[in-house]
């Protein structure tokens, strides 16, 4: 069955072909302003960052659900709670988001999302907002992230890109800032078909599909171009695969080889 057609994606496309994931791959603690600013030293200008809020409504950057990957929690309780959704700003922003990277990289605090804004605008630089709601909180997370980038980003001449994997968290943005831009992130297709996913993208008014790399092929980038969306990928590290991925015609690479990877090819 043929997808009914998406809403048409902005002409031209105003984000650059190579996206910084997380700021700076593996280079930097990831989600952290020292990442971004580790990535524009390397050419790039437009990163991926993943933004939950606080149990107090503050956008923060953090890409799991818990605390314990890439947060020294020694500054916590011992029996506080892990769930980083679960805690207020003020102890959010005590924490340490540095050291488990390296020593180098020690105090470096979580980012709010409006300093990441700030970073950004400042330096003409562009964002892809991945929405990762705690559970739970899934719709409102999403209209909450997409009101708070509309007032960071009234007046800019280029908005972040929203996305999720989450449907409900892009409703939740759709529903409160229906001019932001959208994508859906597909991880696999988990038994549904091609067509079926980009009628969930039409439906929630995505410009873009950001997909698993190992997702496109000539099949799924026929599809997907000719119901009118933008294809990104994520997380492309070999050369081999990003040349294939070019050669496709898909329109972003999400990387963690900011080293290797030269953003003005």
């Amino acid at each position: 069955m043929t997808p009914h057609p998406a809403l048409a994606p902005p002409a031209p496309w105003p984000y650059p072909r190579w996206i910084a994931h997380r700021g700076a791959g593996t280079l930097a603690p990831e989600n952290t302003l020292s990442a971004f600013r580790l990535g524009a030293s390397h050419g790039y200008c437009m990163f991926e960052c993943d933004v939950k809020l606080s149990s107090d409504g503050v956008p923060f950057l953090l890409h799991d659900d818990t605390l314990a990957r890439t947060v020294d929690l020694s500054a916590l309780p011992r029996s506080a709670n892990p769930v980083a959704g679960q805690h207020p700003w003020h102890t959010l922003s005590q924490l340490d988001a540095g050291r488990w990277h390296s020593a180098t990289f020690a105090g470096e605090p979580l980012p709010t999302l409006e300093a990441v804004a700030r970073f950004c605008i400042a330096n003409g630089y562009f964002l892809n907002i991945e929405i990762k709601p705690t559970v739970g909180t899934e719709r409102h997370t999403g209209n909450f992230v997409a009101q708070h980038s509309a007032r960071l980003w009234k007046g800019a001449a280029v908005p972040p890109l929203l996305t999720s994997f989450d449907i409900a968290a892009l409703e939740g943005a759709q529903a409160a800032q229906p001019e932001l831009p959208r994508g859906l992130l597909i991880h696999a297709l988990d038994g549904q078909s091609w067509a079926q996913w980009l009628r969930h993208a039409t439906r929630l008014g995505c410009q873009a599909i950001v997909c698993n790399h190992e997702l496109w092929g000539a099949e799924s980038v026929a599809l997907a171009k000719a119901a009118g969306f933008r294809l990104l990928s994520y997380t492309v590290n070999e050369a081999q695969e990003a040349q294939r991925l070019l050669d496709l015609g898909t329109d972003g690479v999400i990387t963690d080889r900011v080293d290797s990877f030269s953003p003005t090819a």
